[in-house]
């Protein structure tokens, strides 16, 4: 599976800290967004500090072991789509919005009904709803969801 395009999402809006901090959600966090270690652990405030190659290294299993797989339950059109058309983008595109925001945001959302309808327009609109965080516009969500709208099209 490519999710290439996804990963360099992440690192981008991620950003990478090799300690763990507390991300705006008050989720430890590590690395390029990882919340959880690849042998399920939890990220604690206590953990020692990491290096990008291993940052690397946990992305691309969450982003293989878990977002995109969750993904997929959700819209499997986007699987189908990337391999007929061999044009991965809409599939990173909502990996990087779950890995964002997680799956469970995707599973009750309107977004998943537009895309699963093949209404990208639609699904674009909704896409670009996700910006706020404690109640305001965050300016790096906007830049965000534009960047994953940029690969719906």
């Amino acid at each position: 599976m490519k999710l290439d395009l996804a990963a360099e999402l992440c690192r981008r809006f991620e950003g990478f800290s090799a300690k763990p901090y507390l991300c705006p959600a008050g989720v430890w966090t590590i690395g390029y967004g990882s919340t959880y270690y690849a042998n399920g652990d939890k990220v604690t405030k206590d953990d020692p500090s990491i290096d990008r190659e291993y940052a690397e290294r946990l992305l691309m299993h969450e982003l293989v072991h878990t977002y995109a797989p969750g993904t997929i339950r959700q819209c499997p059109i986007l699987l189908t789509l990337a391999i007929q058309n061999k044009d991965w983008g809409k599939l990173n595109a909502i990996v990087d919005f779950c890995y964002n925001l997680g799956v469970g945001r995707l599973q009750t959302s309107t977004l998943k009904r537009k895309i699963n309808q093949q209404d990208w327009d639609g699904a674009i609109e909704q896409l670009k709803l996700w910006v706020r965080g404690g109640g305001k516009v965050l300016r790096g969500l906007v830049i965000r969801r534009d960047a994953e709208a940029a690969l719906m099209r």
